[in-house]
């Protein structure tokens, strides 16, 4: 998380905070700034501006009733860890003068805490439980900008679009679920621009690490529970067979040999596993139960130029299923490339740079979840046993 270091050790902050309102002032008036913003300051502020926002005037604060904030939270994996996150963050709080922040994935603040003082001038920004944060309510902002670009993000002063938040700093890392790589949401430490300490950030990322590692250990007693409950099943199914859980991850193992993660399962849909072909998975409790189908199988797909997804396996009733413009775009993508591509290789193809393999991993993941097990990994590439053509 360094490279999101918005200030160098060493750097004078009254002087950097000055030129930093200099910049925004020229940018935001049309004129040609001595100089360039940070690659994702002005990849943000280019957004703020498509979407007609001032940041001269104070941005609207939409804020949740708390019934809402605790139905959020009570929906949210981060409740799991949100204590631990906190007892990180906070011990150094009220010394360090800034508040922790954890949002969820629509960057709605769940929870909220640390230094009083810095509270209370919270309140009167509008930093406060259950508002949103997203850059579409409140411009430019760690939490929002994280969220926009799946990515760490600290910001300082002017870099914030809108001028209110000029006299903060924030550091703000996205949290994702260890499972499939999908957004929770974001953790955050905000405080007066003046008070930035460089370490803050490896403060951040140490707590999203925690976070991550403890919703890890929560998963892996939930695969215990699901072999636990299924074992009666287990010992009568025969073998080879799977057992897994929602997400693919396998619990248990029986005369095969493959990876601890196959492909999200799902009832209405044709399962490619390698080492068992294709399988029909079955539901048990709280998992799915993995078998070969009983004669061998083929599924074809057609991608239409719609990008809607047309499949069918056998003599099985046809299916289609609608996807959207990105995933229509990778399975393009490997549908071109037998060979298949690394996570770093689909982060270049669409988005530059090789700087998102997380967010190709949780588009990856959704896929599967949309349209059963085209995909495998390492490389990702189209399944063996699967035929597929692009229109």
């Amino acid at each position: 998380m360094t490279s999101a270091a918005a200030v160098a050790p060493g750097v004078d902050l009254g002087l950097h905070a000055r030129q930093l309102v200099r910049l925004h002032d020229a940018v935001m008036s049309g004129s040609k700034p001595s100089e360039r913003p940070r690659p994702v300051v002005a990849r943000s502020w280019a957004r703020m501006m498509s979407l007609g926002l001032d940041p001269d005037r104070p941005l609207h604060r939409d804020i949740l009733p708390i019934d809402q904030v605790h139905a959020r939270r009570s929906d949210s994996a981060l409740a799991l860890v949100a204590d631990r996150i906190r007892t990180v963050l906070t011990s150094v709080a009220d010394a360090s003068l800034f508040i922790v922040v954890i949002t969820d994935r629509d960057g709605v603040i769940l929870w909220r805490e640390g230094s009083p003082a810095i509270l209370r001038q919270a309140d009167s920004l509008g930093f406060a439980l259950g508002a949103h944060w997203s850059e579409t309510y409140v411009g430019t902002n760690a939490i929002g900008t994280a969220l926009a670009e799946q990515a760490p993000v600290q910001l300082f002063s002017a870099e914030h679009f809108e001028q209110r938040q000029h006299p903060w700093y924030c550091t703000a890392a996205p949290v994702h679920d260890p499972r499939d790589g999908s957004l929770l949401g974001i953790v955050d430490v905000s405080g007066p621009a003046m008070t930035l300490h460089p370490a803050l950030v490896a403060l951040v990322d140490s707590a999203v690490q925690l976070a991550q590692g403890a919703l890890w250990q929560h998963h892996e007693q939930q695969l215990r529970r699901l072999r636990e409950r299924t074992s009666h099943l287990i010992a009568t199914a025969g073998s080879p067979l799977l057992l897994v859980d929602d997400h693919g991850w396998v619990a248990h193992r029986e005369g095969v040999s493959v990876r601890d993660r196959i492909a999200a399962p799902r009832a209405d849909r044709l399962l490619a596993v390698p080492g068992l072909g294709m399988c029909f998975p079955e539901r048990v409790g709280d998992g799915w139960l993995v078998r070969p189908a009983p004669s061998p199988r083929r599924l074809s797909a057609r991608l239409g130029r719609d990008d809607t997804l047309h499949l069918s396996g056998d003599d099985d009733q046809p299916w289609t299923v609608p996807l959207s413009r990105r995933h229509a775009q990778i399975l393009r993508l490997l549908v071109g490339t037998p060979l298949g591509l690394t996570a770093a290789a689909l982060s270049t193809r669409l988005y530059g740079d090789r700087g998102h393999e997380v967010a190709v991993r949780a588009e990856i993941s959704r896929l599967r979840r949309a349209a059963g097990a085209l995909i495998v990994a390492a490389p990702y590439r189209i399944a063996d046993g699967i035929d597929v053509v692009c229109d």
